[in-house]
């Protein structure tokens, strides 16, 4: 498949989609990677999988999949003669944990996943390393009881940390040096233990200074005799991070013994990560496992366009053997590029595995090659025109297609001269049609409708327009050839009917065949509907921007930019966007895009909660409360203005 097919229908959005539902960083990239396969068996083999992956979905939410951050990398630090540090051993220790719950899980789905459940049998037994980990490691550190040796020094340590910390305390309770301390409680600086003397009084105390307070009146200096107690203590560390690295050394060896098989621990991780994902997809999309053959039959049940979502209009249709090729002819924006796109995408994600948006009797042919030319196609580097670059592409087509071939065309001839591009595009179709290629191709020439009455092999079908409404409904009919819609249309708004009678006259070259129309009064109501029509798209795009507007209710708290400075939503947003907000005492007009959600209203108020409470003075709802209970005469409550 060609990266021009991939990127017109989307394939790569819907990749990356899919990889959002992977765990691991790798199993995203190995799904962003995905290229559509050949082998129905292989393909028959991965639906299966995913069948039974959807079944354990829809009964354990989760799977147990380790995020795999850095294990491969540590293997390949290993065999440089470097030794793991404690987090990356722990790392180890954590996946191992993670293999063994995959194990398990695995293992109590086997009656609902027979297939899938035994590729965790690959993972080999690590038990005996992860209990070797698990006695050598500590909250992040090498546990006292590794080995005898480092269970000795640690408490040699322990002890003559004490006897340093009992020497500097008794010189720091001595009545001989009292005069010279300026605290009496001893202080650790530096791994060290110091009294706090006097800076006047420093060499009168044997010992070594370490530190200096920030006011330079304080000088912390380690007596002698602790020195010497430190510097034995310092000998111990070094032998306590020699038999650590040993340890350390010791602990990889082991897990190199066992590269091979954490590698596959790996990858079988990796593998039922990436068959997950894909199953989430498909669950999320409400995909369906299609059936594939080699028949050369496209059947489409109730599709839909995996990136429209609800708003997609569903698509059936099929073609065969006998009909390969389907011209579909209607107005602009009617559904035509999209048909295209929706079967070439669908086609491309069965043939990746996944589930696609249709329901059962779905069925694809397998195609070895998935040919798109559609857009304008203008290549800026070789100063090609519009049908130049497009022409040069379907050239290309030509000369690949075959009976496994799948290509599509939108608005085939396009871009020159009506008569000449007509030509083209029916000996292009054609010839398409002759190599035994399946083909659905949109047009506007008249002439392209008859085609499929006058050759065998070719099928019309339209995107239904209704006149009444002057609306597509994005509903494929096969077996009829569709109109541009232009003479209905133009009658519908108003246009005399002699007008229209001529212009259809020169288009098809007939005299004295009257063009039906409605009546004079018809037209008047059809005009005024249409104006009504034109007020509504002119107003949609502006409908639509302030539907997006309404990101805050009353009372929300929100920041507001550059300053992060809080305030109250009180009203909004109006036609540009803007809100009211309460800031302190003072109500402001603040454009949306400058507001940024803090806590919404229903986490700080009950649902009842009365806000003029927060933005009315004291005064008006005084007043409001008193003349909602009677008449007053003489008083008057002044709406207060918003500021």
């Amino acid at each position: 498949m060609e990266n021009n097919t991939f990127e017109m229908l989307e394939y790569t959005r819907i990749l990356e989609q899919v990889s959002r539902e992977a765990s691991t960083e790798k199993a995203k990239q190995v799904i962003k990677k995905s290229q559509p396969l050949f082998n129905k068996q292989q393909l028959e083999r991965m639906f299966e999988e995913n069948r039974e992956a959807v079944a354990i979905l829809k009964k354990s939410a989760s799977v147990p999949i380790y995020p795999l951050s850095g294990i491969e990398h540590f293997l390949q630090q290993s065999h440089k003669g470097l030794a793991l540090r404690v987090d990356q051993l722990s790392e180890v220790l954590s996946f191992l944990r993670h293999c063994q719950k995959l194990k398990q899980f695995m293992k109590d789905k086997e009656s609902l996943a027979p297939i899938i459940a035994t590729y965790v049998w690959s993972i080999a037994d690590l038990t005996e390393l992860e209990s070797e980990l698990e006695g050598s490691l500590n909250h992040g550190q090498i546990d006292d009881q590794a080995t005898p040796e480092l269970a000795k020094t640690r408490r040699l340590i322990r002890k003559k940390q004490t006897e340093a910390r009992e020497k500097a305390e008794s010189l720091a309770r001595s009545p001989r040096l009292k005069t010279y301390l300026q605290e009496s409680h001893v202080i650790e600086k530096n791994g060290n233990y110091a009294l706090q003397i006097k800076r006047e009084f420093q060499n009168k105390i044997e010992g070594t200074a370490v530190d200096v307070s920030s006011s330079g009146a304080t000088v912390f200096i380690m007596p002698k005799t602790v020195e010497t107690v430190i510097q034995e203590l310092d000998l111990l560390r070094i032998s306590e991070e020699n038999i650590v690295q040993q340890i350390l050394h010791t602990l990889t060896g082991m897990i190199l013994e066992k590269e091979n098989e954490i590698t596959i621990a790996v990858e079988t991780m990796l593998y039922y990560d990436v068959l997950f994902a894909k199953a989430k997809y498909g669950l999320v999309i409400g995909g369906t496992i299609p059936e594939l053959n080699e028949n050369h039959t496209l059947t489409l049940n109730n599709a839909r366009h995996p990136l429209l979502g609800s708003n997609a209009v569903p698509l059936s249709f099929c073609l065969n053997r006998a009909d390969r090729a389907l011209i579909i002819t209607g107005p602009n924006t009617g559904g035509k590029t999209v048909t295209l796109k929706t079967l070439g995408l669908l086609v491309l994600m069965a043939q990746t595995g996944l589930m696609i948006p249709a329901e059962k009797g779905t069925s694809l042919h397998l195609f070895s090659r998935v040919y798109v030319d559609m857009g304008d196609g203008q290549s800026m580097d070789e100063n090609l025109s519009t049908f130049s670059s497009r022409l040069k592409n379907i050239i290309h087509i030509l000369e690949e297609a075959n009976d496994n071939t799948l290509v599509l065309l939108d608005e085939l001839g396009s871009g020159t001269d009506p008569r000449e591009g007509m030509a083209l595009a029916q000996i292009i179709m054609e010839q398409l049609v002759n190599k035994g290629a399946a083909l659905l191709a949109t047009t506007h020439y008249s002439e392209l409708k008859r085609l499929a009455q006058k050759k065998s092999g070719f099928l019309n079908g339209s995107m239904e327009f209704d006149v009444e409404s002057l609306q597509p409904t994005y509903r494929l009919l096969l077996g009829e050839a569709g109109d541009s819609q232009a003479f209905p249309i133009a009658m519908k708004l108003g246009m005399h009917p002699k007008l229209v009678q001529k212009a259809h006259e020169l288009t098809y070259e007939t005299t004295g065949k009257q063009y039906h129309y409605e009546e004079k009064e018809q037209f008047k109501r059809s005009y005024q509907k249409q104006l009504a029509v034109d007020r509504y798209f002119k107003t949609k795009k502006k409908v639509k921007q302030q539907k997006e507007w309404i990101l805050f209710s009353q009372g929300d708290n929100v920041k507001i930019s550059p300053d992060n400075e809080k305030g109250i939503i009180y009203q909004g947003p109006d036609a540009k966007g803007d809100y009211i907000v309460q800031v302190k005492n003072n109500k402001k007009t603040i454009n949306h895009k400058r507001l940024t959600l803090h806590i919404k209203a229903e986490e700080l108020y009950p649902a009842d909660y009365d806000f003029d409470i927060v933005f009315k003075s004291k005064d008006y709802r005084k007043k409001k409360h008193l003349m909602g209970r009677k008449y007053v005469e003489n008083l008057t409550i002044k709406e207060e203005e918003d500021k």
